[in-house]
């Protein structure tokens, strides 16, 4: 068969396969601009939680820890009023995975110790997930217990694989907020207000092709996903081909256009195709490099050692600070104190509902500062590689910055000013450190640099001129996207009209079976 015709029949029929996609994941796009998948960002958090009273009798951590049966070191450590409406200690053991056994989700294996008593608190039964609701709703909002689940909708995230199984709470507050409790810890680890629910039907939801999740096809959704971004690049690039070569740029056809087709449907989806193909093919591929297809960019870079900068893994002593003391040498409706292990200090995080955590040393429960002579030695161990640069950032840049908290990377805090730590390995990895809590926020080499510029600048448009004068943005991805939407809807359209007409034919051409002979019956 001659090639031109092997163009249109792929384009045409693989068309027919995956327009339907394209106009969903155009409209549920321009969802996803405003109304994002629900998630508890740290700030909601942070002033959801009661404050912490200075005056409470609490145990100190070491107290805490020992009451418990605790000992060793620690990957995390909290305080708050987090689970049941009571002050607790929120403990999570290092526990390294056997030889050829999968890490543990983050989070897995916190204990709960009750600040007064030191009691492990192991249960979350329904009074307990109640009572974390109430704190975070606030007195005088009726709650309706709904009951555990493993995962629904709103739930397909696996930063919660920790605490499942899910409990569910409707609150009756003015946004009809839905919570979700862990099932091993008690706190509320996830709010969906239903506005937010009820957009998401219409965004993320769907955009991410999630009703695959949960069910059967559980396993193979990244396949599925995958494969039909691979088809919808075909068709696009075989549509583009197509769409030139049938327009006549000097001169028109009979009918003067110059487009070859008359009727509605066809001449606009040429139209539109070659407006907005480079714009579909764009966002086809893009959200394809969001999905890591195939690990192509797992770099193999090996992990950051970041107990060798820390000195040494979280421990606590009975030489700690009590809660009391800490809490008296801060400022502000303190929500949560943080133990941490940094740069060789332990240290006390103390986070209020709005702002930067204060600092304080573990033990004398005074401000400190990084020295930061000490703190560039201690981030150097990160890697055996030599440290290129540090670079001090003041300001947002390409691999740096913040989106609004509903965005798919939206939600974190991002200060500044950082430290970009520049090692000269193989990898070229960067490592971004807070200098304030001397915390690593994140890194990224080579691989993931190009990622980020092949998923989130294609995707997302997210380049700093344009996300720094909206809605210039906002203008242009709803444009593009509603144009993209034009050329999927009128390929809906066509191929839908085509199948139709096929089938017609094919049932006016089946042959008709002979009825066969019966004998002659009397009426009764």
């Amino acid at each position: 068969m001659h090639a031109k015709r092997w163009l249109f029949l792929v384009h045409r029929w693989l068309g027919v396969i995956v327009c339907a996609f394209f106009a969903m994941w155009f409209v549920s796009g321009v969802v996803m601009m405003y109304v994002g998948y629900p998630k508890l960002t740290e700030a909601e958090r942070l002033q959801h939680l009661p404050r912490l009273d200075a005056s409470a009798p609490l145990l100190g951590p070491g107290q805490a820890l020992d009451a418990a049966g605790i000992a060793g070191p620690l990957q995390a450590l909290r305080l708050a009023m987090a689970s049941g409406g009571r002050v607790v200690y929120l403990a999570t053991p290092v526990r390294e995975p056997a030889p050829g056994q999968r890490r543990a989700p983050p989070g897995s294996g916190t204990i709960v110790i009750d600040a007064t008593t030191g009691t492990v608190l192991r249960e979350v039964d329904q009074a307990r997930v109640l009572a974390s609701a109430r704190a975070y709703a606030g007195e005088g909002v009726p709650l309706d217990y709904r009951g555990t689940i493993d995962e629904d909708a709103f739930t397909h995230s696996r930063g919660l694989d920790a605490h499942r199984p899910l409990h569910v709470v409707e609150l009756a507050d003015a946004g009809a907020t839905r919570l979700y409790v862990s099932g091993k810890t008690g706190e509320v680890v996830r709010d969906a207000p239903r506005a937010e629910r009820l957009w998401n039907y219409a965004g993320a939801w769907i955009h991410w092709l999630y009703p695959l999740r949960g069910g059967g096809l559980d396993r193979y959704w990244a396949d599925i996903v995958n494969w039909l971004s691979i088809i919808g690049i075909a068709v696009t690039l075989t549509g583009t081909v197509v769409g030139v070569m049938r327009w006549r740029f000097g001169r028109t056809y009979k009918s003067g256009s110059h487009s070859p087709y008359q009727g509605f449907m066809m001449r606009w989806h040429h139209i539109t195709g070659l407006l907005f193909a480079l714009i579909t093919l764009t966002w086809i591929f893009s959200g394809l490099m969001s999905m890591n297809p195939w690990r192509v960019f797992d770099s193999g870079a090996p992990a950051l050692r970041i107990e060798a900068m820390n000195g040494g893994a979280l421990t606590v002593s009975a030489q700690d600070a009590s809660p009391a003391t800490l809490l008296a040498s801060t400022s502000g409706d303190v929500r949560e104190l943080r133990w941490v292990r940094a740069a060789g200090q332990t240290l006390v995080l103390a986070s209020t509902a709005n702002g930067r955590p204060q600092v304080r040393d573990a033990i004398s429960a005074q401000p400190y500062q990084f020295d930061p002579d000490a703190l560039r030695t201690a981030v150097a161990r990160l890697l055996p590689d030599a440290v290129q640069r540090i670079d001090i950032l003041t300001a947002y840049d390409s691999h740096y910055y913040t989106r609004e908290p509903h965005t798919m990377t939206g939600g974190t805090d991002k200060p500044l000013p950082i430290w970009r730590v520049v090692f000269g390995d193989a990898h070229a990895t960067w490592v971004h450190v807070d200098p304030q809590t001397g915390a690593v926020l994140g890194h990224t080499d080579s691989a993931r640099r190009l990622s980020r510029w092949l998923f989130a600048m294609l995707h997302s448009w997210d380049w700093l001129p344009l996300l720094d004068h909206r809605p210039l943005w906002d203008v242009l991805l709803v444009v593009t996207s509603l144009g993209g939407a034009a050329l999927s809807l009128t390929g809906v359209v066509i191929g839908w009209r085509r199948v139709g007409r096929k089938l017609r034919t094919s049932m006016r051409k089946a042959p008709v079976p002979e009825r066969s002979a019966a004998p002659n019956r009397k009426p009764a």
